[in-house]
C-alpha cells in the first residue's frame, strides 16, 4: 500500500538520504556530486507554483518524490519539467511509474499544454523505457553530455509528451 502526496516539510529528512545517494552516485543526476542538504532541499523541495510529492507507505517512510515545475519562464512556462527519485530499497515496486502517472496527472489539472524532459541519461536504460511507456519521445540528444561516473561521457536525452 502507497499513497503519493504533497511534501511536506517534515518529509525532507526521509528524502534527503536517498536523494543524497542517487546524486552521489553520479549516474542519473546532473547535480553535483557533493551537492549539499541545504543546497539539495532548496533545489528539490520547490516553492509555488511548483510542487515536490513523495509516494509513502503506510508507515510513513518515503519511498520516492517527485518535483514539477515549469520548464522555462514567460512565454515557455505553459511546458512542464519533472525531477524522480526513488528510494534503492524500493526499487523494483512500481513506486517510478506511479509518481509518473501521478505527477503527469497534476501536470494536466495544473494546465500545462506537455512535459518535458531536459537531461535523461542515455544509459539509464530503466528511465528512458519508463518515460517511454508513459508516452514521451526522444526529441533531441546532446553527444557527450553527461559524465558519467563509471561509463565515462555519455550522451543526455531530451525527451517530451503532449498532455
Amino acid at each position: 500500500m502507497m499513497e503519493i502526496r504533497i511534501a511536506t516539510a517534515d518529509d525532507w529528512p526521509g528524502i534527503w538520504p536517498f536523494l543524497r545517494e542517487i546524486v552521489a552516485a553520479g549516474e542519473t543526476y546532473t547535480w553535483p556530486r557533493d551537492v549539499d542538504l541545504a543546497r539539495a532541499r532548496q533545489m528539490w523541495m520547490v516553492p509555488a507554483p511548483g510542487r515536490t510529492v513523495v509516494a509513502v507507505d503506510r508507515d510513513g517512510t518515503v519511498l520516492g518524490s517527485a518535483k514539477l515545475t515549469a520548464n522555462q519562464l514567460g512565454p515557455g512556462a505553459h511546458v512542464a519539467n519533472a525531477s524522480f527519485i526513488v528510494a534503492s530499497t524500493a526499487a523494483g515496486r512500481g513506486i517510478g511509474r506511479a509518481l509518473g502517472e501521478h505527477v503527469l496527472e497534476l501536470a494536466r489539472a495544473d494546465g500545462y499544454r506537455a512535459m518535458q524532459f531536459n537531461a535523461v541519461v542515455a544509459v539509464n536504460t530503466r528511465a528512458v523505457a519508463l518515460w517511454r511507456s508513459l508516452g514521451f519521445e526522444v526529441v533531441g540528444r546532446i553527444p557527450d553530455g553527461f559524465r558519467h561516473a563509471t561509463n565515462g561521457y555519455v550522451d543526455l536525452l531530451v525527451m517530451y509528451r503532449r498532455l
